[in-house]
């Protein structure tokens, strides 16, 4: 139901103006909050606390529910549950999240109001409103919902509990547990939505990969390094990657045992790669195109470390900017194209000499662009193998790269091997 037609039968049966009523239905669901909670609030707001809209929805198989379903009931097995705070309206809202189960599939879900979710529970939520999250449906469950602890137990074909290694988390999951090893910490001050507040960002590594994270609340077990458990973690997107974010509701233990982190990645064709959306940790090959405009010897922002152009910060406004090096580099594979990008100590090493070097250059010639002529000389027509994290945006594919190598496979062998799979 569109929200002109929720607006339209409030107004019918609150006998109020459509307009004004849709107004207050626009304010509230901009601020996330679900539309079924958004229209008893309103009912409330203007005298009338019935609900309305007849009886409890039929019941559905979770693998039923669809984007379109606006209320349904649901039986289910608790999967995962973890608190979160949410600020909507000015206010700070606790919300639960997690994912619920039966034997046809998943569904994720966020409770409004506190019924006690624990993983593990067998329950039956009436009246819960289906929203549309990222292309797949979701619960909402809140005041208008009737929820029901079930006696018998519910057999499922999915494990309760959120364990998780960090190779198989996604963004959007939630309430998940990791053991991890803190490969990189540092703690930072961020202008948050309180104020100023102190955060901690690095690097967790496990053998299935490894994942940036930030953790809002600064743990000490996580600054202090080593190996952590981690419980009612989330993962939301962080520059096209997904990043483990730790909570104030999380819990953070320190381990007395090692977590091995793998050394291997993932080696992907560069198609696969982008199609993933985003990944931090990947390998690629292939042949390097193009250097690409803004390469070479650059200027950057002193305050956001951002590059300027014509001493012009985006940010900043008028800035001395700082000299430093970057390569942008187009990589193609075959099957798809990214933009490489390298920093000041990978271009220095592809260049051939340090940044003093290049000023030097660039001084004699009275051309900075001779730096990115001489590094066009040295890396295009050739073929490299690069690891790094790749990200995609509307502006197209970039990975940043932490190591970039000529690559050493025998171009016959893969030529031959390509043709044995077209013929396939």
């Amino acid at each position: 139901m569109e929200l002109d037609d929720h607006a339209e039968d409030l107004a019918s049966d609150l006998g109020v103006d459509k307009e004004e009523v849709k107004s207050d239905l626009q304010n509230l669901v901009e601020y996330s909050v679900p539309v079924d909670e958004a229209t008893q609030s309103l009912r409330r707001k203007y005298g009338d606390d019935s609900g309305g809209g007849g009886g409890t929805p039929s019941a559905k198989d979770i693998a039923e529910i669809t984007p379109d379903d606006g209320n349904v009931t649901v039986t289910g097995v608790v999967l995962t549950a973890g608190e979160r705070s949410i600020r909507y309206q000015g206010s700070d809202h606790v919300i639960v999240e997690g994912r619920l189960a039966d034997e046809t599939g998943v569904i994720d879900y966020t409770a409004w109001e506190d019924f006690g979710l624990e993983p593990g529970d067998a329950i039956t939520a009436g009246n819960a409103g289906v929203r549309e999250w990222d292309g797949e449906p979701e619960l909402n469950l809140g005041e208008s919902t009737s929820l029901s602890f079930q006696d018998d137990s519910l057999e499922v074909p999915y494990e309760i509990g959120g364990e998780a290694e960090l190779a198989d988390l996604r963004t959007g999951d939630r309430a998940v547990t990791i053991e991890v090893t803190v490969l990189e910490c540092e703690r930072k001050t961020i202008d948050g939505r309180d104020g100023e507040t102190d955060i901690l960002s690095g690097v967790f590594g496990d053998e299935s990969g490894r994942l940036p994270f930030t953790n809002w609340d600064p743990a000490p077990e996580i600054e202090d390094g080593g190996a952590v458990r981690i419980e009612n973690a989330y993962v939301q997107e962080f520059r096209g990657v997904p990043e483990v974010n730790v909570s104030e509701f999380s819990t953070v233990t320190e381990l007395d045992r090692e977590i091995e982190v793998g050394s291997d990645t993932s080696t992907m064709d560069v198609g696969d790669a982008v199609g993933t959306g985003g990944i931090y940790d990947v390998e690629v090959v292939g042949n390097l195109l193009a250097v690409r405009d803004g390469s070479g010897l650059i200027q950057r922002c002193p305050e956001c470390y951002r590059v300027v152009q014509k001493g012009q910060c985006r940010t900043h406004g008028d800035v001395d900017g700082i000299d430093d090096l970057r390569v942008k580099a187009i990589l193609d594979d075959g099957t798809g194209t990214v933009t490489v990008v390298l920093d000041d100590e990978l271009t220095e090493r592809v260049y051939g000499g340090t940044l003093d070097d290049a000023l030097e250059q660039a001084r004699e010639a009275m051309d900075q662009e001779v730096v990115a002529d001489r590094i066009r000389e040295r890396i295009v027509g050739r073929e490299y193998r690069i690891r790094g994290h790749l990200s995609v945006d509307e502006y197209g594919a970039n990975l940043d790269a932490e190591t970039f190598e000529e690559s050493d496979d025998d171009p016959a062998a893969r030529a031959s091997a390509f043709l044995e799979e077209v013929d396939a």
